[in-house]
């Protein structure tokens, strides 16, 4: 077939060029495995503990509303920049690319180098966990400590090293990743949709097992003042709200790879609203069933122990017996590597597009001579991802939503708009519905989730730190190579027209 350059390397000319091989179907399914995850199956309790009673489906409901405002961002950006990269190339349209944009988009790339890798561990993690209700020796425990680093000005940044035999089984599975997705795109489709009609099987016998099963007193026996507006019941959404942000994303994962789609500006943008939609009435479904077999109390209470990380099992062992526990066991491990399958591929081909734009490491614009994709990134992702499987699941989780929410989706939800305002004549074959609702409502729904939990401060400083050395690293860059803000191409940008991009 005859491949169609990107946007990237149209700007830049030379080098073998990406491969547009993936159609709706293909785009589509890889963003439901990246949503679907293994995120719903392990987090339900941890809402309800959060929420303090079924009320919890309140934030699976906003947490869809969030997700489709923000969607709807996407789609329009990435289809009137359908190049790879994703948000790396959106930030430095919207703010100059040889500007402000340098800054931001370099920033964007330096913090997916530490949240990327940790959505890929949630995965590999949560494999672990669902593999240890199988062969429960996978549990055993080898090192445990509480780290502490006092951090002047922004307080102490804290964590948790956990190593036991299912720490191993999450590397190993992290690397097959990489090894699988070591090929030519045309055959990583044909992967993806084999693995994705194992992960709609998994939810949907979930589904059908708590409905048949279903029982509306249990489901719905809200505790006493449950929906009382006072200060808990606002933290308590903010929190439930924070993990089903976590379980929802991925919609977005169509945008990162732009550059091997076909006919991206309407691919991209059906792609992401069709993932959204679909998976938002499984997750509520499979929730709502859950509830209905399993009193929230219980599960509220298994949020504190590890029995928490393979809920769903001990729903099919309650509702058909033992054999069902194992057998959904290992259909979720299906469907969590699905998920670190789909964030590998998605999440190497950032850093790609940023190196061959010079705004990178120069190594990870490198591309496989024979089967045509960044292999270089690929690998070092899978690496770090590996890494950071030495982590707690919760801790991964609540780490990666802040540090994204913050140097990402704010940034450019709000860059979203200021590119509506400087450039209203740029072609969009997609528009958002109702403009500027929905970017209003995302931004202000990340900002709730960000402040409405308790000690939000901790991922915060994380956010904080990578921030600051993500700004002092590109400086001492650009000061070097002469770059915005300085040296003679700073001074030759104070010479353009007022909104010119660069």
């Amino acid at each position: 077939m005859t491949a169609v350059p990107s946007q990237s390397e149209k700007a830049h000319g030379g080098g073998p060029e990406l491969i547009r091989g993936i159609g709706l179907g293909s785009a589509t399914t890889l963003n439901m495995e990246t949503m679907i995850g293994v995120g719903p199956f392990i987090t339900i309790p941890l809402i309800v503990s959060a929420a303090g009673g079924p009320q919890a489906m309140l934030g699976w409901v906003f947490g869809a509303i969030l997700a489709l405002c923000d969607g709807l961002i996407w789609a329009e950006l990435g289809a009137a920049m359908p190049g790879s990269g994703g948000s790396y190339r959106y930030l430095s349209e919207i703010y100059g690319p040889k500007r402000l944009g340098k800054l931001i988009s370099f920033l964007f790339v330096w913090q997916l180098s530490f949240s990327a890798p940790l959505s890929i561990a949630s995965g590999c993690l949560g494999f672990s966990q669902y593999a240890s209700y199988i062969w429960p020796t996978l549990e055993r425990g080898y090192f445990s400590r509480d780290l502490r680093l006092p951090i002047p000005l922004l307080g102490a940044l804290e964590g948790h090293v956990l190593v036991t035999s299912g720490t191993f089984l999450a590397m190993g599975i992290c690397l097959f990743g990489v090894l699988l997705l070591y090929r030519r795109i045309t055959s990583i489709a044909r992967i993806s949709k084999f693995l994705w009609a194992g992960v709609m099987g998994t939810i949907l016998w979930v589904i059908i097992a708590g409905l048949t099963h279903f029982s509306a007193a249990r489901a719905f026996s809200f505790p006493p003042g449950a929906f009382h507006l006072s200060r808990g019941f606002f933290l308590g959404l903010g929190a439930s709200m924070l993990v089903a942000t976590y379980d929802y994303w991925g919609y977005y994962n169509v945008c990162f790879i732009g550059g091997e789609v076909k006919d991206p500006g309407k691919t991209i943008p059906r792609a992401l609203l069709l993932s959204i939609l679909l998976v938002a009435g499984l997750y509520v479904l499979m929730n709502v069933s859950i509830l209905g077999v399993i009193p929230w109390q219980e599960l509220a209470a298994s949020a504190k122990t590890d029995t928490r990380y393979y809920v769903v099992s001990t729903l099919m062992q309650r509702v058909y017996g033992g054999w069902a526990g194992y057998l959904v066991s290992a259909l979720i491990m299906w469907t969590a590597f699905s998920s670190v399958f789909s964030l590998l591929l998605g999440y190497s081909r950032v850093p790609y597009a940023a190196a061959l734009d010079g705004n990178y490491f120069r190594v990870f614009a490198r591309v496989h001579p024979q089967g045509r994709f960044p292999y270089i990134s690929l690998v070092a992702l899978g690496v770090v991802a590996a890494a950071y499987c030495f982590l707690r699941l919760a801790d991964v989780i609540a780490a990666l939503v802040v540090i994204r929410i913050m140097i990402q989706f704010l940034v450019q939800a709000v860059g979203f708009i200021v590119l509506r305002i400087r450039r209203p004549d740029m072609p969009r074959p997609f528009h958002m519905w109702l403009y500027p609702v929905p970017a209003l409502i995302a931004i202000a729904g990340f900002v709730f989730i960000l402040i409405n939990r308790p000690d939000f401060q901790q991922q915060v400083r994380y956010a904080m730190v990578i921030l600051i050395v993500g700004i002092v690293i590109y400086l001492v860059r650009a000061a070097r190579r002469h770059e915005w803000p300085f040296g003679t191409e700073a001074r030759a940008m104070v010479e353009e027209a007022p909104g010119q991009s660069g």
